[in-house]
């Protein structure tokens, strides 16, 4: 099995998953959306992380309405957020070790993250007003 951020997907395989021009996915790339890898030969090469981010921006669009600008903008609050997150996952680790550095209590688990695409379509749907 292929590691999640490998890039093993051709473009012509990427569209036939997602039922999408190939042109489609070269103006994602134009547009700074999505960034597939490349070939000494400069063949695109999806991920299957690239493949959910492809996913997320089709959902916005065909299901929201949200022009390419607008997924941008989606797109760099997204990790913005997931950065942030992180860094708060980080400092609470920190002070739980601080606080229990003796070693006798048991320090809370942290849920694993889900990928930052896994967006949530709902979240905006009662927002549409936003992205008119």
């Amino acid at each position: 099995m292929h590691n999640y951020d490998e890039p093993v997907y051709l473009i012509s395989v990427v569209s036939k998953i997602l039922d999408i021009h190939p042109q489609t996915l070269r103006q994602y790339e134009r547009e700074g959306l999505v960034s597939p890898s490349r070939t000494d030969g400069r063949m695109r090469l999806y991920s299957q992380r690239d493949i959910d981010k492809i996913k997320m921006i089709l959902r916005l669009t065909r299901e929201l309405g949200v022009n390419l600008a607008g997924v941008d903008i989606i797109l760099r609050l997204k990790e913005k957020i997931a950065k942030l997150e992180s860094e708060v996952e980080t400092l609470n680790l920190e002070v739980m070790q601080h606080k229990y550095s003796d070693g006798k209590k048991e320090r809370k688990q942290i849920q694993n993250k889900q990928s930052v695409y896994d967006i949530d379509v709902a979240l905006f749907e009662d927002d549409e007003k936003v992205f008119s």
